[in-house]
């Protein structure tokens, strides 16, 4: 077996898994105002822009050849229905239109959730302490028409609601926007990695957890389930989130679906692998490209992760 490891060039004529800039998506923050750039604490090299700066890192991203970006509004102004999330003139709706405008070509995705516009940081409309699933879905639909309105190439619900695809896929057929894709977040675990997200997105939840409709980290069946009901929903492209920690579950829904599989390597997976890259403690590069090259191994045709412009650059 040794003899096909002995060079690198033999080692690359029989490669089974590939890793290509335009496997990755870069998850992108933007604010409202002007002018800003403002770093994540918890997530060394990530940063905030307003629109007119997001632009000029759309720019460099492009430069590098990444796949595509996905775009996390943070408002100016939050109340208990998420009003900015379906707000033709939100901040993620204006940034789209930005983007799409100076760089044509390149794929934009947006988060369908309501989780960074609500006061309360849940992913939907409270009522009685509980998420309300039906009337949530209603409004994922109408930012998911929002969102594909100012141009838009694919939504990604991220909430968890039940039925919620199925919604959006006919709210979107009906006006006009049969051609935007939906990239469905089949397998969102309430997981212990989400923490440096909530700081940039400014979307903890300010009672309760989000157990009672993200995904138990114990079940890999149930995965398979999830995403086999978002694909008849009409789905394009099923996601697992967390990514590292569920490379099985990749697996299994890869294997059970043989649909187009997302998987997302979440904040907490970066802010680790920059943690002890600072600390001396690993080589980042090679870090970071195995653990991409793993997710891709498992099963997942595109990545996010928050590493898109440096492991493209690398690359």
């Amino acid at each position: 077996m040794r003899r096909l490891r002995r060079t690198r060039p033999l080692r690359e004529l029989v490669r089974e898994t590939d890793l290509e800039p335009n496997h990755l998506v870069q998850p992108l923050f933007v604010v409202s105002g002007e002018g800003i750039r403002d770093e994540v604490p918890s997530m060394p090299g990530v940063e905030r822009y307003s629109i007119a700066e997001l632009v000029g890192e759309a720019s460099e991203l492009r430069s590098v050849g990444i796949g595509g970006v996905i775009l996390f509004g943070i408002p100016a102004s939050k109340d208990e229905a998420g009003s900015g999330a379906y707000d033709p003139e939100g901040v993620v709706q204006m940034a789209v239109r930005a983007l799409k405008e100076a760089h044509p070509e390149l794929v934009v995705i947006t988060d369908v959730c309501l989780c960074e516009y609500t006061s309360h940081g849940h992913c939907g409309i409270v009522r009685d302490g509980e998420v309300d699933n039906d009337i949530t879905i209603e409004l994922l639909a109408q930012t998911a028409i929002s969102q594909a309105d100012a141009g838009a190439d694919v939504v990604a619900p991220s909430d968890m609601m039940d039925g919620r695809i199925g919604a959006i896929r006919s709210q979107l057929d009906e006006e006009g926007h049969s051609n935007v894709a939906i990239v469905a977040y089949s397998a969102k675990y309430a997981s212990a990695f989400y923490g440096p997200f909530r700081e940039a997105a400014e979307s903890t939840p300010s009672f309760g957890d989000r157990r009672g409709y993200q995904m138990d980290g114990a079940n890999a069946l149930e995965a398979v389930r999830e995403a086999e009901l978002d694909l008849a929903e009409g789905a394009d492209v099923v996601m697992v989130k967390p990514a590292m920690p569920y490379l099985d579950v990749i697996r299994r829904v890869k294997d059970q679906t043989g649909a187009p599989v997302g998987a997302y390597q979440v904040s907490g997976e970066y802010s680790m692998l920059k943690a002890a890259a600072q600390n001396g403690w690993i080589d980042e590069r090679a870090a970071v490209l195995e653990s991409l090259t793993a997710i891709r191994r498992a099963g997942a045709d595109l990545v996010l992760t928050y590493f898109a412009k440096e492991a493209a650059g690398w690359l």
